[in-house]
């Protein structure tokens, strides 16, 4: 039996906050987090929570799927 492995989502949070002008601290400001948990989302240290995924995607106006990869196998 195979261990299993951690998955890893990824994201373009940052090409796309940039792209929008907005700061980490402003993009966290908006979605309720401290800057430091944006910051550690954008670098893939830690996904969110599909709530704040949401949250994030609705204020850029794209899909979940515009922002965030799930890799397959």
């Amino acid at each position: 039996m195979m261990a299993a492995r951690p998955t890893r989502v990824t994201n373009r949070i940052r090409a796309v906050r940039e792209g929008a002008g907005l700061t980490q601290a402003e993009l966290a400001r908006r979605v309720g987090v401290t800057r430091q948990t944006l910051i550690a989302i954008e670098q893939e240290k830690y996904s969110p929570t599909l709530e704040l995924a949401f949250q994030i995607a609705r204020i850029f106006e794209v899909g979940l799927d515009d922002l965030f990869q799930y890799p397959e196998e």
